[in-house]
């Protein structure tokens, strides 16, 4: 995701608080495969920046993989990565290779195509879920109850697009990150969005929940491989935050280009994203223009849901 909107987003959208963009971006389309076993077609959704958002790969690229499985298998781990720029508003192409099916294990590669040319790769590894023992670490203590925070909108109402403080944050984005991006976000110890709220410290938290469930969802997923899509969807959103956070950068500051690099998901646990789900964040490192995130989903019971580890390349033009 870049920081600077362009062209592709110079109109203002009054977007409602509603998980419509994301159900849009799940809405696949069997098509004929051109390279492996299986395809299905999705379309990626409207951003304010000049390619489309990463998280429409990842959760179309995962629905695609799961697409192809018996239903008795349930996603656990996914690896990807981002080749080329996505346009915005278009169609990818996601092509399916059926590596293996065992008694207890499946993996797949899904390659994404646009414009003629592979622009993400992904490897899924799948299980029949089973008896074993069981550990998980503790969730954060002391983060507020998200009823306690402002929420995006809350917190951008106050910020009016070109004023000196501002940065470059415009109409158009200021409503996408308020309304647009399918979730309520509300961060600890503040977002990051036009000023780095808080300290800068290398760990943040966010509590997120899909604005108005996910009940208008008429396709091939059942419920938890839905919702499994929509937590791939939504972790993209502020994995590298923590390292902005570390850094002192702003989603706003003149110069600020990111992008995606690649992106590692283990799903330890059904998730439930109509539900408030804790995403506790932190950098594990910058160097050489790129930063590496990790994270972790927890439900509100302080059970660990999802793990992820995500780098993208970071650059001030500084």
């Amino acid at each position: 995701m870049s920081s600077t909107p362009t062209a592709a987003g110079s109109q203002t959208l009054r977007m409602p608080c509603s998980s419509a963009p994301l159900l849009a971006a799940l809405d696949l389309r069997p098509c004929k495969p051109e390279h492996f076993d299986k395809a299905w077609s999705a379309t990626t959704q409207y951003c304010p920046w000049p390619k489309a958002y990463g998280g429409d790969m990842v959760a179309q690229a995962a629905a695609a993989a799961m697409l192809s499985t018996e239903t008795d298998r349930r996603l656990h781990s996914m690896h990807s990565y981002f080749l080329r720029p996505v346009d915005i508003g278009a169609e990818v192409r996601y092509e399916v290779e059926l590596l293996r099916d065992g008694r207890s294990y499946s993996t797949r590669q899904v390659r994404a195509f646009q414009n003629g040319k592979p622009v993400y790769a992904l490897i899924a590894s799948f299980q029949v879920p089973e008896e074993g023992a069981e550990f998980e670490p503790p969730a954060a203590t002391g983060i507020p109850e998200p009823e306690t925070l402002r929420s995006s909108a809350e917190y951008l109402a106050e910020i009016e697009p070109g004023t000196p403080a501002a940065g470059t944050l415009t109409e158009p984005s200021k409503e996408y990150w308020s309304t647009g991006r399918s979730f309520d976000i509300r961060h600890v110890p503040g977002p990051v969005y036009v000023t780095v709220e808080g300290e800068r410290t290398p760990h943040q938290a966010t509590w997120i929940r899909a604005f108005d469930g996910l009940a208008g969802y008429s396709g091939p997923l059942d419920h938890d491989r839905l919702h499994a899509a929509a937590l791939a969807y939504v972790c993209d959103y502020t994995i590298i935050e923590p390292t902005l956070r570390a850094l002192g950068h702003a989603w706003a500051d003149p110069g600020l280009t990111t992008a995606s690099l690649d992106h590692a998901m283990w799903f330890h646990r059904p998730a439930v994203v109509d539900r408030w789900l804790l995403y506790a964040q932190e950098a594990a490192g910058a160097q050489s223009g790129r930063g590496l995130g990790l994270g972790r989903f927890f439900d509100t019971d302080g059970h660990l849901i999802a793990t992820v580890a995500q780098e993208a390349m970071i650059r001030t033009g500084r």
